[in-house]
C-alpha cells in the first residue's frame, strides 16, 4: 500500500486532522462505505508512514534485521486492518491520535528486537573530540555494506523528515545565547542531522520519547501509556535525551 503523498505543513496539523476525522471513519465503517473508509484512512498514512520508516531503519542500521526483509509498507498495511478491526475500541475522538500510534508501536515492537543498550556510547559522551563527532557522522550517513547514503534517502530514512531544532534540546533561559550561536554558526541542515546521528546511537527507550515528544506532540502522560512506562520513567527518559544532545553540540561545535 503506497501512500507517499503529504497532507500535512506540520504534525499539530496532523494531530488535528486524525482527531476530527475520527467521527466519520466510524460512521463509515457502520455504514459499510469500504470505499470512501479507505480514501480517508489512507490520508492517514503517508505520516504514519514515516514514522514507521524511521524505526525501522534504526533497527536496520543496528543490525536488528536484514536489508529489505521489512519495508513500512507492510507494517501500514497491518495498521489500516487494526484500524478497520478496532476503532470501535477507540473511546472518543481525543483519543485516536495516541491509539494510533499505540497501535503502530505495538506493529513495530512484534518486529524489532529490543537492543541492547550500549553504555559506553552514553557513558563516554563527554571524551569524543571533534575528528571523533565527523567519524561518526560519516558512519551514520552510510549503509550497512558501506556505501554512502544519497541525501534524498537520508531525508526518507534516518532522519525521517523530523524537523529538530536547537529548541526542542536548549529549553533553558540561560541557553538562549548559546542557541543563537550555534544557529548561525551551523544552519537548520547541520543540526538536524547531528541530532538525528546522535539519537541514533541512544537506546530505543530514549529515543523514541524524544521523537514522540518533539516530533509527534504528545504529552508525557500520553507516552508513558503508550510505551507502558511510568511518567517518571519517561521524564528520565526525555531528560537524558536532552542532556545527551546538549552535550553532543556543546563539545563537537563549541570552542
Amino acid at each position: 500500500m503506497k501512500t507517499n503523498v503529504s497532507y500535512y505543513q506540520n504534525k499539530k496539523e496532523f494531530r488535528l486532522f486524525v482527531t476530527n476525522t475520527f467521527q466519520k471513519i466510524v460512521q463509515l465503517k457502520k455504514e459499510g462505505n469500504q470505499a470512501s473508509f479507505n480514501e480517508l484512512v489512507l490520508k492517514i498514512m503517508p505520516e504514519m508512514r514515516k514514522y514507521i520508516n524511521g524505526r525501522l531503519n534504526t533497527a536496520l542500521k543496528k543490525g536488528h534485521f536484514s536489508k529489505g526483509k521489512y519495508k513500512a509498507d507492510d507494517v501500514i498495511d497491518q495498521l489500516f486492518i487494526e484500524i478497520y478491526d478496532t476503532i470501535e475500541d477507540v473511546k472518543s475522538e481525543n483519543d485516536f491520535y495516541l491509539w494510533l500510534f499505540k497501535k503502530t508501536n505495538t506493529l513495530l515492537d512484534d518486529i524489532i528486537v529490543e537492543e541492547e543498550f550500549n553504555n559506553f556510547f552514553f557513558k563516554n559522551i563527554d571524551d569524543y573530540s571533534k575528528p571523533e563527532w565527523d567519524e561518526m557522522q560519516e558512519s551514520f550517513s552510510t549503509d550497512g555494506d558501506g556505501d554512502l547514503l544519497m541525501i534524498e534517502e537520508l531525508d526518507d530514512m534516518s532522519y525521517n523528515h523530523n524537523a529538530y531544532t536547537l529548541n526542542q534540546v536548549f529549553i533553558e533561559n540561560n541557553e538562549k545565547e548559546l542557541v543563537k550561536k550555534l544557529d548561525k554558526n551551523l544552519g537548520e541542515e547541520k543540526v538536524q542531522k547531528h541530532i538525528a546521528m546522535v539519537l541514533h546511537n541512544l537506546p530505543e527507550s530514549i529515543r523514541n520519547t524524544f521523537e514522540l515528544f518533539t516530533n509527534q506532540h504528545l504529552g508525557l502522560e500520553e507516552i508513558a501509556q503508550l510505551r507502558n512506562n511510568t511518567l517518571e520513567e519517561v521524564e528520565q527518559f526525555l531528560k537524558d535525551a536532552r542532556k545527551t544532545l546538549r552535550v553532543s553540540l556543546f563539545n563537537r561545535y563549541t570552542d
